[in-house]
């Protein structure tokens, strides 16, 4: 059996102009307590967006943080047999930290695991390329370590780790940030990759840019050697420029 896979924006190879979006906006999960079920995903930390009926009829709404797809559940919502939606799949940016975060709320999570080969084993434990190997993938590859959970139905939920998507998974013209969070970890990621580049050419212009933005204006205009003591002593090893992404998104977090 062969495998394609689609990394394009059109199987047609025409492009996308003057299509209608279609954005995925919510899933319906099957419950058997309605009650129950709302105190676990508040418990997760998701946020409470609806909870509405009237007789014979109730709707809860919950959207995961960051996320632009929101869970519905409640009486009468769907025919589907209560713990059957299995696989429903949310992407972290750090696949420990997700599963810590559940583990301190008192949510019963998997550890983290990563196949033997390829990435089937997320949806079940088994031989072959289904087999799970306990710990993240050893080089963090995107999309290759996952831990699972399950809500008190049954129904199963599954972390994936994505750091970098693939070619063609990523609008250009329309990338964002689903949360403050999420910027802050671009900003450090960015600062690290642009520090390893500026210590291999010799320079720091955009750290001094990347400075003075967080210090004031008079900061960081001979380059590396401007950073203010903080930046030296918080760095700890770590790439130039660290300490003021870190700065920086910590004051949009604030506003958010």
């Amino acid at each position: 059996m062969s495998t394609t896979e689609n990394r394009g924006s059109d199987t047609s190879g025409m492009a996308n102009a003057g299509r209608v979006d279609m954005k995925l906006e919510v899933l319906v999960i099957p419950v058997s307590d309605v009650d129950r079920a709302k105190e676990f995903y508040g418990r997760l930390g998701w946020r409470l967006d609806a909870d509405r009926g009237g007789e014979g009829f109730r709707l809860i709404q919950f959207t995961p943080p960051g996320s632009g797809c929101s869970v519905q559940f409640g009486a009468n919502l769907t025919s589907a047999e209560p713990g059957s939606a299995q696989a429903l799949l949310l992407t972290v940016s750090d696949i420990q930290a997700a599963h810590d975060d559940l583990i301190s709320h008192g949510v019963e999570v998997s550890d983290v695991f990563h196949c033997s080969a390829g990435t089937a084993c997320r949806f079940q434990d088994g031989e072959g390329v289904f087999q799970r190997v306990s710990g993240p993938a050893p080089d963090r590859t995107s999309y290759s370590s996952f831990a699972t959970f399950r809500d008190p139905d049954g129904n199963g939920w599954i972390f994936q780790e994505v750091t970098a998507r693939l070619p063609g998974r990523v609008d250009a013209a329309a990338t964002s940030y689903g949360s403050a969070g999420d910027l802050a970890s671009a900003m450090v990621r960015a600062a690290l990759a642009h520090g390893e580049h500026e210590k291999r050419i010799g320079h720091a212009p955009g750290l001094a840019r990347l400075v003075r933005g967080v210090h004031g204006g008079g900061a960081g205009r001979d380059g590396a050697a401007g950073m203010s003591d903080n930046d030296v002593i918080v760095l700890g090893g770590r790439a130039p420029g660290e300490h003021c992404a870190r700065a920086m998104a910590a004051q949009m977090a604030s506003l958010s």
